[in-house]
């Protein structure tokens, strides 16, 4: 558990009792996008705003993103909203310019084995989000995450983004597993992205929902106002109306959960007491009293 900085005051806890919801566009395509994503999300009840200002795409003639201009809008919009960012980091070069205008710096799933990477984002006091690469075990996802907390930065989040299998009626297979496994290998607060580990906006929301059951710490979704235009990962973006949709379940099952964690205490505590109706055994002799 940790703490992040918001930009209009106070600060935001990760992996505490409070779940958290970061949203926003795969890509960053401009000002009044960008802005009016972050004004949406906002109202919906969302904490952190994701976006792209640097792309790794798998064509190098798909869109690349905005660049340094892209990292000025995102920042424009979190001085307006308050909203928490991320934004993933590609390269080294990149890394001092990008944390100058986004508050947590995204290590994304084609640079989990990126070491040199890892090493050097380790070194700064920047909070991480860790994608899982779609060819990582659970075992080399950690061993990931361990290059940034050896270089001192403790300040991580793992993300469960989905994993490559034979299955093409997905883009990729969400590993649920993994989150309660995660969570019981490592401290480190733990990130559902069902965006990306269904490439399917249509099952976003379910998955989203079973990430929190399966007792992820917060759920990392793409939006748009309108994502059959959406320069980048347009079938798995959720458009306005579903993200309320999303945030209406997202709040409900984050009741019940807190619900049943409070219960759970209750009655590890109440265990914990004497019974009312046990007395303690009197001395057998004087001796036994005196010593």
């Amino acid at each position: 558990m940790f703490k992040i900085p918001i930009p209009t005051g106070g600060e935001l806890t990760i992996g505490g009792p409070q779940k958290i919801m970061i949203a926003g566009p795969c890509s960053i395509e401009g000002r009044e996008q960008i802005l009016q994503i972050a004004r949406e999300v906002k109202a919906q009840g969302a904490q952190m705003l994701r976006g792209g200002a640097y792309k790794p795409r798998t064509s190098p003639h798909s869109f690349q993103g905005l660049g340094p201009q892209g990292l000025f809008y995102l920042k424009e919009a979190a001085e307006e909203t308050g909203l928490v960012t991320v934004t993933e980091v590609m390269e080294p070069d990149e890394l001092d310019l990008i944390s100058k205008y986004a508050d947590v710096l995204q290590v994304g799933a084609r640079n989990m084995f990126n070491y040199p990477l890892l090493k050097r984002i380790g070194r700064t006091d920047k909070p991480v989000l860790l994608k899982r690469s779609f060819m990582a075990t659970v075992e080399e996802f950690l061993l990931a995450s361990e290059y940034l907390l050896k270089e001192g930065n403790h300040r991580v989040m793992l993300c469960e983004r989905g994993i490559r299998t034979f299955d093409t009626i997905t883009r990729n297979t969400l590993d649920l597993a993994s989150i309660p496994i995660l969570k019981k290998m490592s401290p480190l607060p733990v990130i559902v992205d069902p965006s990306h580990g269904t490439g399917r906006s249509d099952i976003v929301i379910p998955m989203a929902i079973a990430g929190l059951v399966a007792g992820a710490d917060g759920v990392m979704v793409e939006v748009h106002p309108n994502p059959k235009k959406a320069l980048s990962d347009g079938l798995q973006t959720l458009d306005f109306p579903h993200f309320r949709d999303l945030m209406d379940q997202f709040q409900a099952i984050c009741r019940y959960i807190e619900t049943q964690a409070q219960r759970s205490a209750r009655a590890a505590s109440e265990d914990s007491r004497p019974s009312s109706g046990s007395q303690p055994s009197p001395p057998s002799s004087r001796k036994e009293a005196a010593s």
